[in-house]
C-alpha cells in the first residue's frame, strides 16, 4: 500500500521542474497561471534564478508547491496513474499545503497565494538576523526536551522540526541559540546552525498566526479525496472542518514528521512516493524505517520507473 508525501523548503533548486516544463503543455500552463496569480514571473525565478531569490521564502513556497504540483498532474493526466488510490497524503510545512490541494481540498491558485502570503508572514514575523535555527544530529527528541527544561531559566528554544530518528531542528533567539549549543557542545552532540531566514515552527512566528489565521479564513476547504496527515497531530485530519484550526497551528507548532511517518506505516503504508524537488524525505525515511520502499519522483525518467 502506497501513499503519496510532498517536500518542503529545503528541496529548492534553479532549474528543478524544467524538463516538465519544456516538454508538457499541462505544466506550461500551470507555471504561466502562477505568474498571473502571483503578478510577478515566478517560472523565470524557478527556472533561471538567481539562488539567493528563489530561496526566499515568500518566493521559496509557492515555487516548490508549482513543482509538486506539477509533477502531480504530469503522473495522473500524461501517465494515466491513478495517485488518489494512495492510502495517506502528506506533507512536510508547507508541503502539507501541496498534499491538501493535490487531495482536492483548495484549488491551485488559492494555494499560491496563500503560500505567498505565509511566507511573507514567517519571514516577517521576527526582525530579520534576530532568529534561527539549529539541527541536532544523533540525539533522541526525549534528551533535547530534557536539555531544554532543564536551561528553561536560561534561555528558551522549541524543537521545530522532529525529522527522523538523529535529525531534530530547533528554533529561537540566536542569542538563546548560542546558549543552546554551548550546551550541546559539552555533552558532545553535534549540532549544525542552519543558513535560514527566520525561526519557523515556534512561538516567536506568532505575528504570522494571526495573519493566517484571516487569511486562511477566507479559503474554501473541500471534502478531500485521500486521507490526510497532519504535521501538527501526527494523525489523520478526519473532519475537513479541522484542517484551517490545524494550518494555523502550524504555523507555531513542531512539524511531527517522525510520528507522521511511524502513523502511515503502522496504518498498513509500506510504499512511500515523494513527489517535488530533491530527495530531502526519502532521505529522512531511510533513517526512520529502512524496511519500506521509497521513491523520489522528480523526473521524467522517475515516473517511467514507477511501480505502483
Amino acid at each position: 500500500m502506497f501513499s503519496i508525501i510532498f517536500p518542503g523548503q529545503g528541496s529548492q533548486l534553479v532549474g528543478m521542474g524544467k524538463e516538465f516544463y519544456e516538454k508538457y503543455e499541462i505544466v506550461k500552463n500551470l507555471f504561466h497561471e502562477a505568474d498571473e496569480t502571483l503578478n510577478f514571473s515566478l517560472s523565470k525565478l524557478i527556472l533561471e534564478g538567481p539562488k539567493e531569490e528563489l530561496n526566499l521564502t515568500n518566493n521559496t513556497q509557492p515555487a516548490i508547491f508549482l513543482i509538486s504540483y506539477s509533477i502531480f498532474n504530469v503522473i495522473k493526466d500524461e501517465f494515466k496513474i491513478d495517485l488518489n488510490k494512495a492510502k495517506y497524503f502528506a506533507g512536510h510545512s508547507l508541503g502539507e499545503y501541496s498534499a491538501l490541494t493535490c487531495a482536492g481540498c483548495l484549488n491551485f491558485s488559492d494555494t499560491l497565494r496563500i503560500l505567498s502570503v505565509r511566507g511573507n508572514a514567517m519571514q516577517n514575523s521576527v526582525p530579520k538576523g534576530q532568529g534561527g535555527m539549529v539541527a541536532v544530529l544523533g540525539s533522541t527528541v526525549d534528551i533535547i526536551e530534557k536539555i531544554l527544561k532543564e536551561n528553561e531559566q536560561k534561555f528558551i528554544a522549541q524543537i521545530a522540526n522532529d525529522n527522523s530518528e538523529g535529525q531534530i531542528v530547533l528554533s529561537g533567539k540566536n542569542k538563546d541559540l548560542d546558549d543552546l549549543v554551548l550546551i550541546l557542545k559539552e555533552r558532545s552532540i553535534k549540532n549544525i546552525k542552519l543558513p535560514v531566514s527566520a525561526p519557523f515552527h515556534c512561538s516567536l512566528m506568532s505575528k504570522a498566526t494571526k495573519i493566517m489565521n484571516e487569511e486562511l479564513n477566507k479559503l474554501d476547504f473541500k471534502q478531500p479525496q485521500n486521507r490526510l496527515i497532519s504535521n501538527v497531530t501526527a494523525k489523520e485530519i478526519k473532519n475537513v472542518s479541522e484542517l484551517k484550526d490545524l494550518l494555523i497551528k502550524q504555523i507555531e507548532s513542531r512539524v511531527r514528521w517522525r510520528e507522521s511517518v511511524i502513523e502511515m506505516i503502522k496504518n498498513g503504508t509500506n510504499h512511500f512516493i515523494e513527489i517535488g524537488p530533491g530527495k530531502v524525505l526519502s532521505g529522512l525515511l531511510k533513517r526512520i524505517n529502512k524496511e519500506v520502499k521509497i521513491d523520489s519522483i522528480n523526473s521524467e525518467e522517475d515516473i517511467k520507473n514507477l511501480n505502483i
